[in-house]
């Protein structure tokens, strides 16, 4: 989310706020009051109401200006902004120029010709547009690129243009690709090697087939500072797949934190019923504190068990409603599809909205068929900005309703 002064997202429950976390019920809803919504989606593209970068809002918001018919213009004006600004406006007019905006294609092209952050909006328009809405902007760009400090990377659409570009670094060696697994090994079982050192060699061994000689030095492997393991740990551990299942009982009873935590994770994800009840706690501690990232994690390992989860299943509901962070939105539905699929019809059709693209897969699913869901696969197999997975999960979807209606 941005830093801007006093950013605080509305009740989950309001348009605003619903809107604010890119919800499939605050598309609905303002596409019933437009003149209500107009004000919150110009503020999505303005600020950036995401609560980490990974989550999906430019599809979600240029749809919603084209749906409500909303002017353009405040978003173009927005690219005289800052660079950050600048970018949450491309991404938007980029979709609705795909759209049939001309404001929107104008927009761009006049702001390479002259404005501040040219070089970026070029490089988005080259990989989202196609060739002839920008190729022959190719003038344009050699002139102006001798103003840069250095040279773009290689990639569109510099090498069409035939300007110079700069070489990626080379990627750094750590020294250790020459070790043997032994001397791997060796180097974390040494309880006087720094943590950097242990790091380095848990991450090397981890690119290499599992040895189950690394089972009983997982304990050793929390960093001095912090009280939380080393970064590389789980994926090494997760190589071991189930070779580390027994030694995973005795890290889950662990009073370290960190260590008990790995534990349960490597039996949940094996399907052991011991992980239940405390991947239940998990997720109801996550809650207490609001903890936004990470409890999608948690009801993903939750899906495993079924309806012998059903205790987190109110937990699962009030994330799905309310967190900001919208990629995790998917994993309490699937969750909650695979615990307890009643009453989710509601779920899935609003996700027929969602900004997130895995959401709008789920709901193309498992969304009930009623009219308003054949009308929305309709829209979304015909839309010119959505993404070609979606359109064609909502093609294939609808020619089932089609086979099953003859």
């Amino acid at each position: 989310m941005s830093d801007e002064d006093e950013m605080f997202y509305a009740p989950h429950d309001r348009l605003e706020g619903l809107l604010q976390r890119g919800r499939g019920l605050g598309a609905v809803r303002a596409l019933q009051d437009p003149a209500a919504a107009a004000p919150f989606v110009y503020d999505g593209i303005r600020r950036d109401w995401r609560w980490d970068g990974i989550d999906e809002r430019s599809l979600y918001l240029a749809r919603l200006v084209r749906d409500l018919e909303l002017s353009p213009t405040p978003v173009v004006e927005q690219l005289a902004g800052d660079e950050d600004a600048c970018l949450r406006a491309v991404r938007v007019l980029e979709l609705l120029a795909l759209s049939g905006s001309a404001e929107a294609r104008d927009g761009l092209r006049d702001h390479i010709r002259e404005g501040e952050h040219w070089a970026g909006v070029l490089e988005s328009v080259a990989d989202r547009w196609p060739a002839d809405w920008w190729e022959d902007l190719g003038e344009v760009a050699r002139a102006r690129i001798g103003g840069r400090a250095e040279p773009p990377w290689p990639r569109e659409p510099w090498i069409r243009f035939g300007i110079g570009t700069r070489d990626f670094p080379a990627r750094p060696r750590r020294g250790l690709e020459d070790h043997s697994d032994e001397e791997l090994l060796s180097l974390l079982a040494d309880v006087r090697g720094s943590d950097r050192a242990k790091a380095d060699a848990l991450r090397e061994l981890a690119g290499r087939p599992a040895r189950e000689e690394l089972i009983p030095l997982v304990p050793l492997f929390g960093a001095s500072v912090g009280g939380r393991p080393l970064a590389p740990l789980r994926r090494a551990v997760e190589r071991l797949g189930a070779r580390a299942v027994p030694a995973a009982f005795g890290w889950a009873a662990d009073d370290r934190e960190w260590l008990a935590e790995l534990g349960v994770d490597v039996l949940a994800d094996h399907g052991e019923a011991e992980a239940l009840p405390c991947l239940v706690r998990r997720l109801a501690d996550q809650w207490e504190v609001r903890a936004w990232c990470g409890p999608g994690l948690t009801a993903r390992r939750l899906a495993r068990f079924g309806p012998a989860a059903a205790s987190a299943v109110p937990v699962l509901r009030r994330y799905w409603l309310r967190n900001p962070h919208s990629s995790e939105r998917p994993d309490y539905l699937e969750a909650l599809a695979a615990v307890d699929p009643s009453g989710l019809d509601h779920a899935h059709t609003e996700s027929l909205w969602d900004c997130e693209q895995t959401a709008r897969t789920l709901g193309i699913a498992h969304a009930p068929d009623i009219p308003e869901v054949r009308e929305r696969l309709a829209a979304l197999r015909e839309d010119p900005m959505e993404e070609p997975e979606v359109r064609a999960a909502a093609a294939q979807r609808a020619q089932g309703f089609q086979v099953q209606a003859v």
